[in-house]
């Protein structure tokens, strides 16, 4: 029977290096190495053959602080330029309806009688283009699966 592999002798991957590398780097960005020992301790990290080599490496860095918590939805679609020029072009479209809609009325109205309703043609168009753009998912967040 042979014994168990200590956590600290097992081998470690290229992609377990890359993580450290990439540890060092942003220890590099934050001030708390500098480009030569970045150098000496990424050859050593390269060189390494067990994990406990690789927690020699980074033990005298602090902890990465953890990733920020993932945007609530709504923060994502405040930022979402397209979202934006889609809210910005719909109430344009709306006032602009609004106001044809009520000087259409107040003629209709004021002459007694039943005017041509013009207004469908400012209305009609532009809410069309916007409601392919929207079907087409501009504008709208992205959805979680993607």
């Amino acid at each position: 029977m042979t014994d168990a592999v200590r956590p600290d002798d097992m081998r470690v991957s290229d992609a377990e290096r890359a993580v450290v590398q990439e540890r060092l780097r942003r220890a590099v960005g934050e001030g708390q190495l500098d480009l030569h020992e970045f150098d000496t301790r990424v050859q050593t990290v390269w060189a390494a053959k067990t994990r406990g080599e690789l927690v020699r490496v980074t033990a005298d860095l602090p902890q990465p602080p953890p990733p920020p918590p993932p945007p609530a939805p709504w923060e994502v679609y405040a930022r979402d330029d397209a979202g934006t020029a889609m809210r910005v072009l719909t109430i344009i479209w709306a006032c602009a309806v609004a106001i044809n809609l009520v000087v259409w009325g107040t003629v209709s109205l004021a002459t007694g009688q039943f005017v041509h309703p013009w207004w469908l043609y400012v209305a009609g168009p532009p809410g069309a283009v916007l409601a392919v753009l929207y079907a087409f998912g501009i504008g709208r967040p992205p959805s979680r699966g993607r």
